[in-house]
């Protein structure tokens, strides 16, 4: 299932125009195989800052198996197959609204939420032959989660997803809101341009979706979560995502429950090489298309043979996506978010995988970045 099944934000903003759219942190790891056990985990090796910025951890590399096969996988996950990275640095942490303001100021950088959306990269999200919707539909905004006030079925996003005029990494549910007080939190309504910029100005890049897959499971092969084989540890789950114990996913309308968004990095414990909220809070960019047959691909060209450090497909393909052209371009994110849970979108599995256009910020999508040895 698409992070907005058919209603990518551009896709909204045109459709709307055609009158298609519808209305509307301890140092701990939880490991296998006893699923709720807290064992210490191996020295995560920190930068020092010399080698390589102080927020980032030694990612070892080595050998592993990539995907899932269990019951809980999607197709787009299987099969599993060996592949091989090289050890790099990353980010301990998602990139802050702090540490994206920084950025900005240093550069003048425009988000690509605060643009006018540029047709060409609209149209290609859209049935061929759709024409250009007037000027004064695109306008600049993002998508934003805006919740309901009641249960509804689960089979149309456009129903808890917005298209919203303003709304940018410094109003991330549009005007009126803003992150005060957030500067801690990951920036959210950036799109992979605006991540690719943000990775330039840091002597960065963004992982592949092997490495991103690789640092995510912190050593735990073949595990369920990135904590272990058990939704809950030590009696809580370990990661920001929606609990379906307190309200029902995507109601946002009732008293007393819990506001849905992001949390202050590092809420939850690191994994075995030092890394934050690898699942749950924020979506990630990586750097690679977003193929739903890659893997099925990879491992049957290369059956049980390893690969070494795979730089992802040329192109992209997906034809799951409705209304949308199969081979759209789109770019793998990885890691769920706030709004996963377990009766919508279990993607707080590290082998849980999506394509979403990269011009297209949301506001559960962030990013963080890798770098060479």
């Amino acid at each position: 299932m698409p992070v907005l099944g058919s209603m990518g934000r551009r896709r909204f903003v045109a459709w709307a125009a055609l009158g298609l759219a519808a209305a509307g942190g301890a140092v701990l790891v939880y490991a296998r195989p006893s699923g709720n056990a807290i064992v210490r985990p191996p020295a995560a090796i920190l930068s020092d800052g010399v080698d390589a910025p102080s927020d980032m951890a030694l990612i070892p590399g080595g050998k592993f198996r990539m995907g899932s096969d269990n019951r809980q996988s999607k197709p787009n996950e299987r099969p599993t197959h060996w592949v091989r990275v090289t050890r790099f640095w990353m980010d301990v942490t998602d990139v802050t609204n702090d540490q994206f303001f920084a950025f900005v100021a240093a550069t003048g950088h425009v988000t690509t939420a605060e643009k006018t959306p540029d047709w060409d990269t609209v149209r290609v999200q859209l049935p061929p032959g759709t024409p250009r919707p007037a000027d004064t539909v695109l306008r600049p905004g993002a998508m934003v989660f805006t919740g309901t006030i009641s249960e509804v079925r689960l089979d149309d996003p456009s129903r808890w997803w917005a298209y919203v005029r303003g709304a940018d990494w410094r109003h991330p549910q549009g005007p009126g809101s803003d992150i005060e007080g957030k500067g801690d939190h990951p920036v959210v309504q950036v799109s992979y341009d605006d991540a690719a910029a943000y990775a330039r100005w840091a002597g960065k890049r963004l992982p592949t979706e092997a490495e991103w897959e690789f640092a995510a499971r912190g050593g735990l092969e073949q595990a369920t979560y990135a904590w272990g084989d058990r939704l809950e540890a030590g009696g809580k789950i370990p990661a920001n995502i929606w609990n379906v114990d307190e309200r029902p996913f995507p109601v946002v309308g009732r008293a007393g429950g819990k506001a849905a968004g992001t949390s202050p990095v590092g809420s939850y414990p690191r994994n075995a090489y030092g890394l934050f909220d690898m699942t749950g809070n924020a979506w990630q960019w990586t750097a690679d298309w977003y193929r739903i047959d890659y893997f099925q691909t990879q491992a049957r060209r290369h059956g049980d043979a390893v690969i070494d450090d795979p730089r992802g497909p040329q192109d992209s393909f997906d034809p799951t996506d409705p209304g949308v052209p199969a081979n759209a371009p789109k770019r793998v994110i990885r890691g769920g978010s706030f709004l996963c849970n377990e009766n919508y979108c279990q993607s707080y599995r590290p082998s849980a995988r999506r394509g979403a256009d990269p011009f297209s910020p949301m506001s559960h999508l962030g990013f963080r970045l890798a770098r060479d040895i």
